[in-house]
């Protein structure tokens, strides 16, 4: 099985040479350029076909039936009630105490190393994803994109790093002997936490930023309004940050008016999350938000200059908070004399759609375990895309959601209805539902008359 890939290369070059022999290319000229030696190449030519003659040697003991119950009980079986994830020696030592159950012969790790390896599956492995649930995640991306690729004057990316754990290793560092890589005391002692605010300046690269020990509405509102002493006066301001509570709090309002020299209306008008945040977007006032989409922190540039902030001084040992604090300025300062510049914001956006809704319906596939309320975000996502992207995304996948979502649809109405919700609401999440398989039901159709 390791050689499949091998297998399937060899021949398509036998076919090459036999294709270019036919061309009347020279033999020297076919092997120089498809690296292979003269007598190969003359043997190929004046063969028939491209496949190896039948050869004498040790009989397959587990044919493909055999492969693919391996497969599909290494990727699909859990080792325990219905969680966890097989090892190849965890895996093998169960197939041999119980051999009639799974493949019908004991098999060995190496035998599933070499199966899993030709099939190029590791399901082993695992690592994070972050989905997108926000029905508005493309209005609002496409809308901060555009911001990095053509930026205002004064463009800032704002966010808090909270909670740092301020630990201080029981052991100095050492090194070994040869490579001098640094070796780590893994046992250390708690000394608190502490909060890190930074605004990095997008056509810079300059960073401000304070360390806090909380990031209380009121210590935002400090830190903040600092910021603005320091940014330019008289001038249009732009941030960006994500949708945390104290991002679009009442205090915030009150201090971004009295900086803008508007009139902040009363609390009574600006009593809801919503209504807040939509008036700190108004463009009719001097200091200007803008609001990443909900789970697109990721689009947000001052979380790259955290994750260098991280690597250079979060993972070091310190005493007290106020030694990481002197550090973290340290590096702050390093950073706006030496190192500030500009990031490359290349990334546009494209292709992110479709791997939305193939994404979607990857987890459709396990709808009985999906939160409700993801699920709901998600499906008024799917309308409004098909609503935008239709044409942008392969009609194969439209086809593929318009199948999940009738086979799983009892299991999302079943879920909707066991939650615990109101009437309303329910009602709600159900149109939601009903309106995705309405709409792309009617989209297909159309797709369909317009090509016959």
């Amino acid at each position: 099985m390791t050689g499949a890939k091998n297998n399937g290369g060899r021949f398509i070059k036998r076919q090459l040479i036999k294709r270019l022999y036919n061309d009347k290319v020279k033999t020297k000229i076919i092997a120089y350029y498809l690296s292979c030696h003269i007598n190969t190449t003359r043997c190929w030519a004046n063969r028939d076909g491209a496949k190896d003659m039948p050869r004498a040697g040790r009989p397959v003991l587990y044919g493909q039936s055999a492969q693919l119950s391996l497969i599909r009980f290494y990727c699909q079986d859990k080792p325990f009630s219905g969680c966890g994830r097989w090892s190849m020696r965890l895996a093998s030592g169960y197939l041999k105490e119980h051999p009639d159950e799974k493949i019908g012969d004991p098999i060995s790790k190496s035998t599933i190393h070499r199966v899993l390896h030709a099939n190029n599956l590791k399901p082993h492995l695992s690592r994070y994803y972050l989905h997108v649930s926000d029905p508005d995640f493309f209005p609002k991306s496409d809308h901060i994109i555009g911001l990095y690729l053509h930026p205002p004057k004064n463009l800032y990316c704002i966010d808090e790093c909270p909670g740092v754990q301020v630990l201080k290793r029981k052991m100095p560092d050492m090194q070994t002997d040869k490579k001098k890589i640094r070796l780590k005391e893994f046992e250390y002692s708690r000394n608190g936490t502490i909060d890190v605010f930074a605004f990095f300046a997008v056509n810079t690269g300059k960073v401000f930023a304070t360390c806090r020990p909380d990031h209380k509405i009121g210590t935002l509102i400090e830190v903040f309004e600092k910021q603005l002493e320091l940014a330019p006066k008289d001038e249009p301001l732009h941030y960006i940050m994500d949708n945390l509570s104290s991002h679009c709090c009442y205090d915030l309002c009150v201090l971004i008016a009295k900086h803008s020299n508007v009139i902040c209306p009363p609390g009574a008008e600006l009593d809801r999350m919503e209504k807040r945040r939509e008036w700190l977007m108004s463009t009719n006032k001097r200091i200007i938000f803008h609001y990443t989409p909900f789970h697109g922190s990721w689009l947000n540039q001052v979380e790259i200059w955290f994750g260098i902030l991280g690597e250079k001084c979060f993972k070091e040992s310190y005493s007290t908070p106020v030694a990481m604090h002197t550090a973290i300025y340290e590096f702050i300062e390093l950073w706006d004399t030496m190192l500030a510049k500009p990031f490359k914001w290349k990334y546009t956006g494209k292709g992110l759609p479709e791997k939305v809704v193939k994404t979607f319906i990857k987890t459709l596939i396990s709808a009985e375990n999906m939160d409700v309320g993801v699920t709901v975000k998600m499906l008024k996502l799917m309308v409004n895309m098909i609503n935008d992207y239709w044409d942008e995304i392969p009609a194969k996948f439209w086809n593929s959601l318009n199948n999940k979502i009738n086979e799983k649809y009892e299991t999302i109405k079943t879920n909707i209805m066991e939650a615990k919700s109101k009437d309303k609401k329910r009602d709600e999440r159900i149109g939601s539902l009903d309106s995705l398989k309405f709409l792309i039901n009617n989209k297909i159709k159309k797709d369909y008359k317009k090509a016959a």
